[in-house]
């Protein structure tokens, strides 16, 4: 690891333990600073890891729709590798989901933490047509950031009932491995696969408007 980043981590550690620091956070992103990389960077930065989790949750909840799918049309064999493949894929999207909120809330964080510190810095102006510019470009990141918010937890809020849906479903087939356990499940396919692709609609847009938002964050 480079020389400037373990002073990162320890100046990080040092002011984590004093009384005199705000938070760990606030130190967290000064530390940062003192190597040029400010909130701006690491918010588009914390964006694009968001980005990247929700297309690794689409391609999980995708996969497991296809198990489903296999399930439906099951025509003998050997249920209890079904079971197992499709209790996996079911846990992969459980752990993917979770990253998407951890993201989610790392995004929104750091845009907080920009915004105040933003609003603060505006007073600091002696110059009315400096200050008046820099308002304007607060307002509208401020605004295309709601935007990309509102999209990233729209999509987020859908993702815990298809979670808790295909739950049910193994769960279901776990206790009764049979064909009329297969049966059952038919009868709650077609509700699930219509949540599950409306979850990966919603995550496309959301996608979308991270990219916007990243677009616009670097040419201000």
């Amino acid at each position: 690891m480079p020389l400037k980043y373990l002073k990162i981590y320890a100046l990080i550690a040092a002011c984590a333990l004093l009384s005199g620091c705000k938070s760990a956070q606030n130190a967290y992103y000064s530390a940062w600073e003192q190597v040029g990389v400010h909130k701006r960077d690491i918010l588009v930065d914390r964006v694009e890891d968001t980005q990247q989790s929700q297309q690794t949750s689409q391609q999980e909840f995708q996969n497991a729709l296809e198990r489903l799918s296999v399930l439906i049309d099951f025509d003998g064999g050997e249920l209890q590798s079904v079971y197992e493949q499709l209790n996996s894929d079911f846990e992969a999207s459980e752990k993917a989901a979770q990253s998407v909120t951890d993201n989610i809330d790392k995004v929104e964080s750091v845009a907080d933490a920009l915004f105040e510190e933003w609003e603060t810095e505006l007073e600091q102006f002696s110059n009315p047509k400096l200050k008046r510019s820099s308002e304007q470009k607060l307002r509208q990141t401020q605004k295309q950031y709601d935007k990309l918010l509102r999209s990233m937890r729209k999509s987020e809020s859908k993702m815990q009932p298809v979670l808790d849906s295909m739950k049910d479903n193994v769960l279901y087939l776990k206790h009764n491995l049979n064909a009329q356990a297969i049966a059952a499940i038919r009868g709650e396919f077609t509700n699930l696969k219509r949540d599950i692709q409306g979850l990966i609609t919603d995550m496309n847009r959301s996608i979308a408007d991270s990219t916007a938002f990243i677009e616009q964050m670097n040419k201000t």
